[in-house]
């Protein structure tokens, strides 16, 4: 297993679990807030583009994260896996990353979902945002944002459950049981392929 994908409701730990599965697995973290980031920064076409819906508060359109993650995974270092957080989150997401792996003869190999109550996300989000004085991050956001979530990324759910790939893993416990559990599931399925 080089290819995964790990999802979950925001607060739920991806990007603290991503880097440490990737780093196990010997495989470059793919996310698209780093993809966006490094593009900004770098000042190329889709960075600019990026920054015009980042600066107005709007999502940046799929059509721009789509050839962020086309062009990342077209990279030496992601030719040997990738974990990717924070992309898919749509259907059509979803069916972008099908014809992009699907041009490179592979294929996802799991989807890892991070499952945590949401009243607990809730409460892990409102500390988080007080630690880093977040002022954006109140409950009534931070319930929409899972709204949003469970809109958009149920489908996505169901879609990898058919496929035989979609795995949950219990992520309402400290940093270093989640991680453990993350690992076992990676393990098994390495061991199974």
């Amino acid at each position: 297993m080089t290819t995964v994908l790990l999802m979950g409701p925001p607060g739920a730990g991806k990007g603290t679990h991503a880097g440490h599965l990737a780093g196990h697995l010997g495989v470059p973290v793919v996310s698209t807030g780093d993809l966006f980031r490094r593009n900004i920064a770098d000042g190329t076409e889709l960075g600019r583009t990026a920054r015009r819906y980042l600066d107005a508060g709007e999502y940046v359109p799929d059509e721009v994260t789509n050839a962020m993650v086309r062009d990342r995974l077209d990279q030496d270092d992601a030719w040997s896996g990738f974990v990717l957080d924070g992309y898919p989150r749509t259907l059509a997401q979803a069916e972008v990353l099908d014809h992009v792996l699907g041009a490179q003869g592979r294929s996802l190999d799991a989807v890892l979902v991070l499952q945590v109550q949401p009243d607990a996300l809730v409460n892990r989000l409102l500390r988080r945002a007080e630690i880093e004085h977040r002022t954006d991050d109140n409950e009534e956001v931070i319930r929409r944002r899972f709204e949003v979530y469970h809109e958009q990324t149920a489908p996505l759910l169901e879609l990898y459950a058919r496929r035989g790939i979609h795995y949950e893993v219990d992520a309402s416990s400290d940093i270093d049981t989640v991680r453990a559990r993350v690992w076992q599931v990676a393990v098994e399925l390495k061991s199974a392929a």
